[in-house]
């Protein structure tokens, strides 16, 4: 029976970053698989390399050594161009700011990934519009992010990740700016998302890596992983989830 090939695989990833003649070391040697259908958490101080290894990961960041391979492909040695094709098809980033445009309606801010993959300006907003359905914002299509709250906002940013179904998510501390309800309903979203059905184009269940320091949703984790000075120190389970 052949190896299952996980969604992405981390080997002995390196990451230093040099200002003003100063360098410091970020990443030092970390390896992680994550499969697909998984939901994997990446905790631990600030300043440990959790947003480091998620934005090498993306495709946002190079390595210095090491190798990452997303779905079978070695970011590193595709082009600029074909690496942003890369991410844009295959790859969904919910940011810790939102990183929603202002100028825009919950359902334009939506669209704005599968108006990158070629769907006509109208076919988009049809689907953002089902997507905020789906979130619970469908009659706030219309609204700006300034008329809506920080957790409807950040199911807005789910969303927009979601329209090109990505087989991958990456989310950088998605509850942090959230209350406990709001939190848990981001989390239920996501969960439903990585393995409750929410199947990707591929016809597999998205991976996704979450990075948090909100302990109150490790509990929806498959697996925990903790960082330490660059490091995966522990790979954990999670806790059991109270009722």
């Amino acid at each position: 029976m052949s190896e299952l090939v996980p969604a992405v695989r981390v080997r002995g990833v390196t990451k230093t970053f040099s200002t003003g003649g100063i360098s410091t070391v970020a990443l030092a040697g970390v390896d992680l698989d994550v499969a697909a259908g998984e939901l994997l958490m990446l905790v631990g101080p600030s300043g440990c390399g959790k947003t480091t290894l998620i934005s090498i990961i993306a495709g946002i960041l190079d390595q210095n050594a090491g190798s990452v391979t997303v779905f079978g492909h070695d970011l590193k040695t595709l082009s600029a161009g074909q690496r942003t094709a890369f991410r844009c098809r295959h790859i969904g980033f919910v940011f810790q700011a939102y990183n929603l445009l202002p100028s825009l309606t919950a359902a334009e801010n939506v669209s704005i990934p599968a108006i990158l993959n070629g769907m006509t300006h109208r076919q988009a907003l049809i689907k953002a519009g089902e997507l905020l359905d789906r979130v619970g914002l469908g009659d706030r299509r219309q609204s700006r992010p300034t008329q809506l709250s920080g957790g409807q906002q950040q199911r807005v940013a789910i969303a927009r990740a979601l329209i090109h179904d990505p087989p991958l998510i990456v989310c950088d501390e998605p509850t942090s700016a959230l209350d406990h309800r709001s939190g848990e309903q981001v989390m239920d979203l996501l969960r439903t998302v990585a393995g409750g059905g929410g199947s990707s184009a591929s016809g597999q269940d998205r991976a996704l890596v979450v990075v948090t320091h909100d302990a109150r949703i490790f509990s929806y984790a498959d697996r925990i992983a903790r960082m330490d000075d660059g490091r995966i120190t522990a790979l954990e389970q999670p806790p059991e989830r109270s009722s």
